[in-house]
């Protein structure tokens, strides 16, 4: 029996944080031409933004009670204890449809412990939480300290994201084509957060590219502390340079030290579309930093 932490794809955790610590990620479903992929499994976002750009018909949806299922299974079998860290309620249906599974599976096995944390976060807001949790597992923390900390980081997990194009937001209905035309035409960009419930709301408009960045980045210095000292995720989609330019700022303003970076995958960057950069990291001093600093 051991403890295991697992989590989603729509994490955008780093390829060498699953490979060094064997996680679990459960993949995120996208439809392409009415056709089913998994984020991660048998379709990656290095690929991913080049279907969005040639026009395919994509969907997503989230993960169903069956495939949490048949992920958690396994541990249930072998009598593993699972914490599982799990993408915002406030962007998909997941942490339903985990805990419908989780129900199914304790009446077939009474004594599996699964601990199931809607992280209210997206993308790198859990990835880092994850990360987190990981390597205070791996320091010897005890599960309760772990699912202490997982939830603290949580909570004060703030992401900030800018978009390059309007033309996803507005196919996934999150902009009226009035608003797209009119954006389009003053060459507005979106400043957008995740707010305490966890939803992907718009907070701020600029006009132009490297503007939308700069305020990325000063909310980052306005909202963020002890930010030379904390790990801070930097994720984009298919516009490395743009990321890397970024990153950049924060070290001159800063003097930010300690990134983890990665595509955005296909649960949001479907939504959003090639050019997204986002930041996330925390807004008050960690009391855990110890662990992974």
């Amino acid at each position: 029996m051991a403890l295991k932490i697992i989590t989603d794809s729509a994490s955008d955790i780093p390829k060498w944080i699953i490979e060094k610590y064997n996680l679990h990620l459960i993949p995120t479903p996208v439809v392409i031409d009415e056709k089913d992929y998994f984020d991660g499994k048998t379709i990656f976002p290095e690929e991913f933004y080049d279907v969005l750009r040639s026009g395919k018909d994509i969907k997503t949806y989230h993960i169903n009670s069956v495939m949490f299922y048949e992920n958690f299974l396994p541990y249930a079998k072998n009598g593993d204890e699972v914490i599982y860290i799990c993408f915002s309620t406030g962007i998909a249906g997941t942490f339903n449809a985990a805990n419908i599974a989780k129900s199914e599976l304790i009446e077939e096995y009474p004594d599996f412990e699964l601990t199931i944390i809607d992280s209210k976060c997206a993308s790198m807001g859990f990835g880092l939480a994850t990360y987190y949790a990981l390597k205070m597992q791996e320091a010897g923390a005890s599960k309760e300290e772990i699912i202490e900390a997982i939830n603290w980081h949580c909570d004060h997990m703030d992401h900030i994201f800018t978009v390059k194009t309007l033309e996803y937001l507005l196919k996934g209905g999150r902009l009226s084509k009035t608003s797209a035309l009119a954006g389009s035409l003053l060459d507005i960009k979106p400043i957008i957060e995740i707010n305490d419930d966890g939803a992907l709301v718009a907070i701020e408009k600029v006009r132009g590219r490297q503007k939308s960045l700069k305020r990325i980045v000063d909310i980052v210095g306005e909202r963020g502390k002890d930010l030379k000292n904390q790990v801070i995720g930097v994720v984009h989609g298919d516009d490395a340079q743009t990321m890397e330019d970024v990153k950049d700022m924060l070290k001159n303003k800063y003097g930010c030290e300690h990134f983890l970076e990665n595509y955005v995958g296909c649960a949001i960057g479907a939504h959003t579309g090639p050019g997204i950069i986002g930041i996330t990291y925390l807004d008050v001093e960690s009391p855990y930093k110890k662990y992974y600093l």
